[in-house]
């Protein structure tokens, strides 16, 4: 038998895990339904490229190796991967860039290269690759203007810390990998050891406090994305998106992530979706209202 038949794609390597288990609505019913087979086809793509940087076993050449055989099938090079092919199709059907899948691609390569953050910005600078793609994509998909991307990155770099907030003891202890801020943990007085505890220190509590308050300030810095949204339906997702980041944001001001769990029931996503859908609803009917005040004459 050849290398090549004998030869494992990336998807072939998958966690199992799809969009209905994440912390935040993808390309949910909110979302116009021609809009969501691009959304998906760049979700499943970047799940993919998730699994392969995260798997436990592979070594990190071959971890490259199959990220950039997902590069090849994304830009055309390649048909050796269905996820990279499905979503270059998509993107060529929209007249799309792949840049934001390839920005995507950077974030999973430093997963597999680059284990520690020193600073805050060090690790705003891996969620400009990592997390902001994911929202311009969307936003792109959309046809919105490149204006509401400063509210949209602040968001989305505020879904990925809060996940490494909540994973960061399975990240340490699974993958060696540490996205607590170096200098973070010594100021409170702790270090990477520590999340391999079954509790966390007191120290660490607080590391883990001032990075969530960090975070939240970025969720502030973005709530007013719904409003930038010229889209309805996307506004209201990106409304639930923003109430689910927050009340995530409380769990890990409340709990220890190394010994409890931080994570929504389904039941509390479902609340906080439906509050954000009755919440945009009224939002738009408002706004319809003024601009209709606005526009008859005085």
């Amino acid at each position: 038998m050849d290398a090549e038949a004998e030869r494992v794609s990336a998807g072939e390597l998958g966690s199992g895990k799809g969009h209905r288990d994440e912390n935040f609505p993808v390309a949910s019913l909110l979302v116009a339904a021609r809009y969501r087979p691009p959304i998906l086809a760049f979700y499943r793509f970047a799940r993919v490229a998730d699994d392969v940087a995260d798997h436990p076993d592979l070594p990190p050449p071959q971890k490259l190796a199959l990220l950039d055989s997902l590069e090849a099938s994304l830009v055309g090079a390649s048909r050796s991967e269905p996820e990279g092919v499905a979503l270059r199709n998509a993107l060529s059907e929209r007249e799309l860039d792949p840049r934001h899948a390839l920005d995507l691609l950077k974030a999973f390569r430093l997963d597999v290269t680059h284990s520690r953050y020193a600073t805050w910005e060090e690790l705003i600078e891996y969620c400009l690759y990592s997390a902001m793609p994911v929202g311009r994509f969307v936003l792109d998909v959309h046809g919105e203007s490149q204006a509401t991307w400063p509210a949209s990155d602040a968001i989305c770099a505020a879904l990925q810390i809060n996940n490494h907030l909540q994973d960061c003891g399975k990240d340490y202890r699974d993958l060696d990998r540490v996205y607590l801020p170096l200098d973070a943990l010594a100021a409170a007085g702790t270090n990477v050891e520590a999340l391999g505890e079954a509790k966390a220190s007191p120290a660490l509590r607080a590391c883990i406090a001032g990075l969530t308050k960090r975070t939240r300030d970025l969720l502030d810095r973005g709530r007013n994305l719904p409003a930038q949204i010229s889209d309805a339906r996307l506004s209201i997702e990106i409304r639930a998106t923003i109430d689910l980041a927050y009340a995530i944001n409380d769990l890990l001001l409340a709990r220890d992530p190394l010994s409890e769990p931080v994570h929504l029931r389904k039941s509390q996503m479902l609340g906080i979706t439906a509050g954000a859908l009755a919440s945009g609803v009224a939002a738009r009917f408002a706004r319809g209202g003024r601009r209709g005040a606005e526009a008859r004459p005085k």
